[in-house]
């Protein structure tokens, strides 16, 4: 799996400066290197270009990398929602988007997701667009909660569903949450309001639409 990525991001993910000074930020910042992969971030741009998405709201902002990649897909007439535990994450975050030109697109509501996303819900707010790469005990209920926000046929994509191909591959050094994802790709998968696939590029990204 590893090598298959690295010849998908070879092969089509050209160098791109603006996205690896924010990989030096992140790590300038102490912050973990969990960042999507370079063609990770190709798949969501394309992702949210295609589907014509406008509004996003993001689950995991870190330094701004995957947001970066969101915003690119909606070009001037987008806008993004990002909740971030860590104020100084989100801080970083805004910095990198706005030199990348999406500052004024973009807002962040720092905490615990769960009670950010408990508050978008009762001002009901629509999305359009959804992007979940957090933490992943409470993955089912960022999926929960998405859906409730969801506009008619809003995509959903999720990150880290093949915890380093470990969900399949009994061979495979498990992950702390192998056993996490294996369940919620059960779950995805027989969910009655979605319509999902596994993209097996990255560390796996879930692609859903909400029925």
């Amino acid at each position: 799996m590893k090598k298959i990525n690295q010849y998908i991001d070879e092969v089509f993910q050209t160098e791109d400066e603006l996205l690896e000074e924010v990989l030096q930020s992140i790590k300038e910042n102490g912050m973990p290197n969990i960042s999507v992969s370079p063609s990770s971030g190709k798949l969501l741009s394309m992702l949210v270009s295609i589907s014509g998405a406008k509004n996003i709201l993001e689950i995991g902002a870190l330094g701004g990398y995957s947001g970066i990649c969101l915003a690119r897909g909606f070009g001037e007439d987008g806008s993004l929602t990002s909740l971030e535990l860590e104020q100084k994450y989100a801080d970083l975050a805004k910095q990198n988007l706005t030199k990348a030109g999406f500052g004024e697109q973009v807002n962040y509501l720092t905490g615990p997701a769960l009670e950010s996303l408990e508050v978008l819900v009762q001002q009901n707010k629509r999305y359009d667009f959804f992007f979940i790469d957090a933490d992943k005990g409470n993955y089912p209920n960022y999926l929960e909660n998405c859906i409730k926000l969801a506009s008619p046929n809003a995509v959903i994509a999720i990150d880290n569903v093949l915890a380093r191909g470990s969900v399949a591959d009994k061979d495979a050094e498990p992950k702390r949450y192998t056993s996490m994802m294996q369940e919620f790709n059960q779950h995805v998968a027989n969910h009655p309001e979605l319509e999902a696939v596994i993209v097996p590029i990255g560390d796996g990204i879930t692609v859903a639409r909400v029925k």
